[in-house]
């Protein structure tokens, strides 16, 4: 069994756990579920925004603890100010020590659209996305079918909500719902690990420009971003350069102040 499957295990116990703690009817009392989400593609087209999706994420599998140390709202905070197009936080608690209050904190004080990275394979967690402030959910083609897809896209659309598909192949571009706003080539495999900025590059010209394209995973160098961005890349989803340094938000700032100048 490799990770990515662990995780989808582990995820569905979860669900199961949190209907019993968190019925739907307590969810859609939150605070944040009839708020109108930020739209992830206009954040992302702007002139005035750097393309850059900062991630705040305490560790992974792969790499173990990355930063325990700092306060999602500080970093939130930080990132809005450096210039980003989107946050994304990590709400798995099992694998990535992510909480789903890091993504409420975060909520409280920023104006950009935030992303909910988790495994989600359950219209229950979409509610739950939406409960706690997120403007957009990841679906990820590898551990969906294409009618899961299909279902999950359309009931977080019914909500208002953004949708980031993520694929790492030619094949899991098929499972992809024409609904879906952005389509984000993970440059990880999640079965391995290993990272190769050439998936991005050999899967750019298979997606339609219907769609936004981002980059994940493996972005370090302001020079990758540039060569992405010719093959008609806009958005960029970076976590771990920034959160394995002392001050996230700061080493985004100079990130981005390298990359408009």
């Amino acid at each position: 069994m490799d990770i990515l499957e662990k995780i989808i295990l582990h995820k569905k116990s979860e669900i199961t756990q949190k209907k019993g703690l968190f019925p739907t009817i307590k969810l859609e009392k939150s605070q944040f579920f009839d708020r109108q989400p930020f739209s992830f593609r206009d954040f992302l087209t702007s002139s005035d925004k750097s393309g850059i999706i900062a991630e705040f994420k305490r560790k992974s599998p792969s790499k173990g603890i990355i930063n325990a140390q700092v306060l999602p709202e500080e970093v939130g905070i930080g990132y809005e100010e450096a210039g980003v197009s989107a946050i994304s936080v990590l709400t798995d608690t099992t694998f990535f020590g992510g909480e789903n209050r890091d993504l409420t904190a975060i909520r409280n004080f920023v104006n950009v659209p935030i992303l909910r990275k988790d495994f989600i394979i359950d219209e229950y967690q979409i509610l739950e996305a939406k409960a706690i402030g997120a403007d957009v959910i990841l679906l990820i083609a590898a551990c969906l079918e294409k009618t899961q897809l299909f279902q999950l896209t359309k009931f977080a659309k019914n909500l208002d909500m953004s949708i980031l598909t993520e694929v790492h192949s030619i094949e899991e571009l098929d499972k992809v719902s024409p609904e879906t706003d952005a389509i984000g080539v993970n440059n990880r495999n999640l079965k391995t690990f290993e990272v190769s900025i050439e998936t991005s590059i050999e899967l750019s010209s298979q997606i339609s420009n219907e769609f936004i394209k981002i980059s994940e995973s493996g972005i370090s160098q302001v020079t990758t971003v540039r060569k992405l961005q010719e093959f008609g890349f806009q958005g960029f989803l970076m976590g771990e350069n920034f959160m394995k340094t002392p001050n996230p938000a700061e080493t985004c700032q100079n990130f981005i102040q390298e990359l408009q100048n």
